[in-house]
């Protein structure tokens, strides 16, 4: 076999990310995502790209967030983990995408695989399975419950408490792994930061209260890069069991509808079945599935 040689892709050299075959439709799925050509990679073989991946994060930022582009020719699993492996960024994250159902095709299950092989090789081990929903006018807007209140918050104070709440007994792995990590404070950080990450206003962050005043959860309507998307939706132990996840997730969706967008991204992990359930009442279709791989080793094989 000759020698494999690695490089990272320029303004001129951006077209060779295209010359590999696409069997996960990952080029469908991204096609919004605003990629930097110098934070795509690409693995040559007799001038053959075997392997290519693309980390992604703002345009602005200092360093890629995470991998969110993987793919890999057939035999060629250790080329793939190389490439990763010696990267310039070591980030945490890993992102895999798929199309729904991918396990019941042979094929699509065969290029998923190797594709987890080279996550595994490159370090990278298992976090969570998702779905990743798409809500577009046409799914029609949900009934508004109208049991809660909802109001802006410019404290982060308050909004940093009611994380503490939520993330002490939560079904999101991220929130888990981030708890496991270093408590509950690092976690409601960790989600502080993401909010604040987002370039969305500041002002479209909403706490939920029942009509006596008290706090039930909050949601973080919010703009990522690639468009309109559910930032957050979270419950304070107290008050589940009575499905305000869902009044929070339908008041988050007429809020992006107010904004005029024209379609509205979200997700949730495949076990939290409160969620997914939510979800699928309020007319959010699922478009693909994730399986996110953590770095650090935090996650489950």
């Amino acid at each position: 076999m000759t020698d494999l040689v690695i490089r990272t892709l320029d303004e001129s050299s951006a077209h060779l990310f295209r010359t590999m075959p696409d069997p996960l439709a990952l080029a469908d799925r991204h096609r919004l995502v605003r990629y930097r050509s110098d934070w795509q990679r690409i693995a040559l073989r007799d001038g053959r790209t075997v392997a290519r991946a693309a980390w992604w994060a703002r345009p602005e930022d200092p360093e890629p967030l995470l991998i969110n582009w993987l793919d890999v020719a057939e035999g060629e699993e250790e080329a793939g983990a190389e490439l990763l492996r010696s990267a310039p960024w070591q980030t945490p994250e890993l992102e895999l995408d798929l199309p729904p159902g991918w396990r019941e095709d042979p094929l699509l299950r065969a290029a998923v695989d190797s594709r987890a092989a080279v996550a595994r090789m490159a370090g990278y081990t298992p976090l969570v399975e998702r779905f990743i929903y798409r809500w577009t006018p046409d799914c029609g807007l949900p009934e508004r419950p109208g049991r809660l209140v909802f109001t802006a918050e410019p404290d982060d104070a308050v909004f940093y408490g009611l994380l503490r709440r939520i993330n002490s007994a939560t079904l999101d792995a991220h929130a888990r792994r981030a708890v496991a990590e270093g408590g509950v404070d690092h976690a409601a950080q960790e989600d502080l930061d993401v909010f604040h990450w987002f370039p969305s206003p500041r002002s479209w962050w909403q706490i939920a209260r029942t009509p006596a005043g008290d706090p039930v959860g909050i949601h973080i309507p919010a703009r990522n890069p690639s468009g309109p998307c559910v930032g957050f939706i979270g419950v304070v132990p107290e008050h589940r069991g009575h499905g305000y996840a869902y009044d929070l997730l339908v008041e988050c969706t007429h809020f992006l509808a107010g904004q005029d967008a024209e379609f509205i991204g979200a997700a949730t992990d495949q076990d939290n079945f409160p969620m997914a359930a939510h979800f699928a009442r309020a007319g959010y279709p699922v478009t693909r599935e994730r399986v996110n791989y953590r770095l650090d080793g935090t996650g489950t094989a």
